[in-house]
């Protein structure tokens, strides 16, 4: 048996969790699919909260902390995940949170908006429209939710719906461990992290940060260099992995 100070416990841990939310219709086997392949990018920085993307989680709570409509939208992954860390978040930002799946039940978004409710989110009820310009179920939203949002947080986000938000105009920032998916270079602002270190970071900055800090952090943001420095570091652990 692995022990809790191994590196591997925390993953071996997510994977447990994951399985247990596949059963109860929460996470879908698609969702597990895209866990696992986030996983290897996340080894691919070494398992850790990178400079670059420290930056990006402290921009993150810079815009969320100054948009005048902020809006977290949760997937079934995210929910099983980072429950906890979303309430936090909303609290820190307050931000609406709306439930939004592409693999769509009413079955579904109730169990995962009951999951939500159960760690204290104030999570977004009423009736949705299809507001979105997509052919599938993300296009479903509400109108004072997502729909009117200025700024959207969309973890482990699909890259049609990503690209669909900012075409709409609103700032989108995503985390996302892979920096070469279509999600992350459509982003205004992706953090090249693992979901449950990148919550509480950005959780944090919402609390700290001045005003003005948060205005720097917003007129320096540059998603391009945040991507160039994330695959940087995968190159580099990459060369000295037989070391």
């Amino acid at each position: 048996m692995i022990p809790p100070t191994h590196p591997r416990y925390k993953s071996l841990k997510t994977r447990d969790l994951l399985s247990n939310f596949t059963k109860t219709g929460i996470v879908t086997l698609e969702g597990l699919t895209a866990h696992g392949r986030g996983e290897a990018f996340d080894y691919l920085i070494g398992e850790r909260t990178t400079d670059s993307a420290l930056l990006a989680e402290r921009t993150a709570g810079a815009l969320l902390r100054l948009a005048r409509h902020p809006v977290i939208s949760v997937n079934g992954n995210t929910a099983a995940l980072a429950a906890t860390e979303i309430s936090k978040l909303q609290r820190a930002s307050k931000a609406l949170v709306e439930v939004n799946l592409f693999h769509r039940t009413e079955d579904r978004v109730n169990a995962i908006e009951h999951l939500l409710r159960d760690v204290g989110v104030n999570v977004l009820s009423g009736p949705i429209e299809r507001l979105l310009p997509l052919p599938h179920n993300r296009a479903w939203c509400r109108h004072d939710g997502i729909y009117s949002a200025d700024v959207v947080l969309v973890p482990l986000e699909d890259g049609d719906r990503c690209e669909a938000l900012v075409g709409m105009g609103k700032k989108v920032i995503t985390i996302d461990l892979n920096p070469l998916s279509r999600t992350a270079r459509s982003a205004t602002l992706t953090i090249v992290d693992e979901l449950t270190r990148a919550l509480p970071q950005i959780t944090k900055a919402c609390i700290e940060l001045s005003e003005n800090e948060m205005k720097e952090l917003i007129t320096s943001l540059d998603n391009h260099y945040l991507l160039s420095d994330a695959i940087g570091e995968m190159t580099l652990r990459l060369s000295h992995a037989l070391d």
